[in-house]
């Protein structure tokens, strides 16, 4: 049995704040890695990573609308042959001379709730006559579905004369350095920045924000593309909770098999000898700076995880793992065999110098 983790943020993103490290008790891990062969080379992130390993192609940005829509579409609705572009609501935060934003894992948005907020915005725009550099009417450009709470999306007839960034590329930063950006520029900020203003002190937002819930008062245009074809995965199971992959192993036609919660029950769920395992406990609490989290969800990865493919390692139950350890701007692959835990000259050393 051959696996193949993928673990966003496995290092902490500051390099430089080596305290985070300190007390952390992982033999497990450090075991595995001072065993291993290890390989570094620059990265560009999750997605990128994802879609080169699916044989995705970049158009003007990761196309994760139209794939993701795999996932969330309902009966009538199909990607085609147009553009799609995810317009997920977001939350907004002034602090000082900056604009930052958070994403739905720091709030709750029911489907309902979110349809009410999309026809707020669509009756918006189908009531306004201005048009976009290119002539074409708004009324005619801006129709968002709210396929899923916290993932909307905009169909377009051709695509947009614009590249956009990543929505997991702005968490925490100042949106201003972050806006679509191209020959339409100006027409898609000055969607975004209408759509503040609509939402800003919107009756919606006020019943949010008196329950104690964050104002939805921003909305991010991201991934758009049209369907890629073909999409083609070098594995044949893929294990995750993650929509952009699940939608690539449904697009590609493998198994898509949900995440257990450790590694102790593997031996009896398949023995296939190409599958994909993404653990991402440890994104979010990374991209919100939330180093307790960090530290806590890194332990379990040792107890529940690590620690149980050692054990499989050395008792002849997995061949090779391969672990791929994604973070900003560099990916790190660490290759584990059952004959590599007899190098006993590899000596294990602290989890945080494999950053070098």
């Amino acid at each position: 049995m051959n696996l193949h983790f993928l673990i966003p943020n496995l290092f902490w993103p500051d390099s430089k704040f080596h305290e985070i490290y300190q007390e952390l008790s992982l033999p497990a891990i450090e075991t595995l890695f001072a065993k291993s062969s290890r390989t570094k080379f620059d990265s560009e992130g999750v997605e990128d990573w994802l879609c080169k390993a699916f044989s995705v192609r970049r158009q003007h940005d990761i196309p994760v609308a139209p794939l993701t829509l795999l996932a969330d579409k309902t009966f009538d609705i199909e990607a085609g042959e147009k553009y799609w572009l995810r317009a997920d609501p977001v939350h907004l935060r002034v602090e000082h001379d900056q604009v930052l934003l958070a994403d739905s894992r720091t709030f709750h948005i029911s489907l309902e709730e979110a349809s009410q907020f999309v026809e707020v915005i669509n009756k918006y725009f189908s009531q306004d006559n201005l048009t976009s550099q290119n002539g074409d009417n708004k009324k005619e450009l801006i129709s968002i579905f709210p396929l899923c709470a916290d993932r909307w999306y905009l169909c377009l007839q051709k695509p947009p004369l614009i590249h956009t960034h990543l929505l997991s590329d702005v968490i925490v930063k100042n949106i201003n350095d972050y806006f679509p950006y191209g020959p339409e520029e100006m027409f898609w900020r000055g969607l975004l920045n209408e759509v503040q203003m609509l939402l800003h002190e919107h009756p919606l937002n006020q019943i949010r924000e008196e329950r104690g819930d964050l104002a939805l008062n921003g909305i991010w245009f991201w991934g758009g593309g049209i369907s890629p074809e073909p999409v083609i995965s070098p594995y044949e199971y893929v294990w995750s909770n993650d929509v952009f992959l699940s939608s690539l192993a449904i697009a590609s036609g493998i198994n898509l098999m949900e995440l257990p919660n450790n590694m102790e029950a593997w031996p009896h769920l398949n023995k296939s000898d190409r599958q994909l395992i993404f653990l991402n406990s440890l994104y979010g609490k990374a991209q919100y700076g939330d180093a307790h989290g960090w530290r806590e969800s890194l332990k379990e990865l040792e107890k529940n995880w690590f620690m149980p493919m050692l054990t499989m390692l050395r008792q002849g139950i997995i061949k090779q793992v391969t672990i791929t350890a994604i973070n900003e701007g560099v990916t790190r692959n660490f290759f584990i065999t059952r004959n590599n835990l007899y190098r006993f000259w590899r000596l294990g050393r602290p989890f945080p110098t494999y950053i070098d």
